[in-house]
């Protein structure tokens, strides 16, 4: 019995704050009175921002649900590269056109096909790394080596080059819209 009573017993939090006065003024009007060249508080800083530019909006129909299960058979070598296999994802289906999205396996080894610099219109390109490593070369940034876990977004139209990658290279690749052009520069 002496447990359940311990049990029951409010905790004492680590640090006591006065208790409010009872004529003391609402928490709206205290912060009304407040001077407004105070600095923001981590309360009004959580808040979210307005957009202050307004998005693109496309006529392409609505989105609908969609799942893509692993299944080896599902990799093809119908895409954008032909050093590579792609697993289509089901993305730019399911968005009308809105997004692509699809697993890359490159095929190695890393040729002079492959080193070709290119650029891609598009308007985002996101690619994350699965497995294996890619080291590439994009526009004002250098060369990158990109390994396992390792997840960039390539401005639209930069220049940029691949310099070689593993054998076991795998990544997916997220770009808007689906249907864009590539050129080699």
């Amino acid at each position: 019995m002496a447990k359940a009573a311990a049990k029951s017993k409010p905790r004492t939090p680590p640090k006591m704050l006065p208790k409010a006065k009872t004529n003391a003024k609402p928490a709206a009007k205290r912060a009304a009175a407040r001077p407004t060249a105070k600095p923001a508080t981590r309360a009004s800083a959580a808040k979210p921002r307005v957009a202050t530019k307004k998005l693109a909006t496309r006529k392409l129909g609505p989105q609908r649900f969609t799942v893509s299960h692993l299944r080896e058979k599902d990799f093809l070598a119908s895409g954008l590269r032909p050093y590579a296999l792609y697993r289509d994802l089901g993305i730019e289906k399911a968005t009308n056109g809105l997004a692509q999205a699809h697993v890359i396996r490159l095929i190695p080894p890393c040729t002079d096909e492959v080193r070709e610099r290119h650029t891609h219109n598009v308007e985002f390109q996101m690619v994350y790394v699965l497995k294996g490593w890619i080291k590439n070369e994009l526009e004002g940034q250098g060369e990158q080596l990109m390994k396992k876990g390792s997840c960039w977004l390539q401005p639209p139209n930069v220049k940029h080059t691949v310099l070689d990658y593993s054998d076991d290279c795998e990544m997916l690749e997220i770009i808007i819209p689906a249907d864009f052009t590539t050129t080699k520069v």
